[in-house]
């Protein structure tokens, strides 16, 4: 039921997800935040059981902050991405699988370009310009096939994610009323307006 979408462009990469938190036929709450920053230029979109989604990013997160203070530098979003990958492949051939599914996007130093990362539960994983995870990624994936440019701005971008937001809100039969939306760049990561009804009623 949940919903995350991602885009890679030329100098960053834009990653929204739903901040509904649901069970059964009852919302719990409409503003959970699903990302979770594993460094200054590294952030992962989750989804899945609400246990796993927050236990398995908790679990990444602290190893990779354990990586930096053993080393002195941080992973890349190349090796933060097939490290995630490795546990959730482990975890998977044991009694405690994790039923998350991720979006990893980053930016890379060492290269200058940002990258994205879409990983399922069962840990398959592809580097990708653009992907969607839950329902929404049937509405929205013809969208980015359509309508994505490598070298959009970031409003461009914006303005392509909140098409994306209100094609999900018109055709899925599950209310996802707020997205929240990331932008990883070389300075890091920042946070871009909400979109939610009111947002996508001005854009039209």
């Amino acid at each position: 039921m949940e919903c995350l979408i991602g885009m890679q462009f030329d100098d960053f990469v834009m990653v929204a997800a739903d901040q509904t938190n649901a069970r059964s036929i009852m919302v719990m709450k409409s503003d959970q935040d699903k990302f979770c920053q594993l460094s200054d230029k590294l952030v992962m979109a989750v989804s899945g059981e609400s246990g796993d989604t927050t236990q398995f990013a908790e679990f990444i997160a602290r190893n990779i902050q354990l990586y930096k203070m053993r080393n002195g530098y941080e992973l890349s979003p190349t090796a933060a991405a097939n490290y995630t990958r490795r546990q959730l492949a482990d975890y998977l051939r044991s009694r405690t699988p994790y039923q998350v599914n991720l979006l990893l996007a980053g930016f890379d130093e060492e290269s200058g370009k940002p990258e994205l990362y879409m990983m399922d539960y069962l840990a398959s994983m592809i580097k990708t310009k653009y992907a969607a995870h839950g329902y929404g990624g049937f509405f929205t994936t013809a969208l980015m096939d359509c309508h994505y440019r490598s070298n959009m701005t970031r409003q461009q971008a914006y303005n392509l994610m909140i098409e994306c937001v209100k094609e999900v809100q018109k055709r899925l039969v599950i209310n996802l009323p707020n997205f929240a939306v990331l932008v990883i760049d070389k300075e890091g990561v920042s946070r871009m307006d909400t979109i939610n009804p009111t947002v996508i009623a001005n854009a039209a």
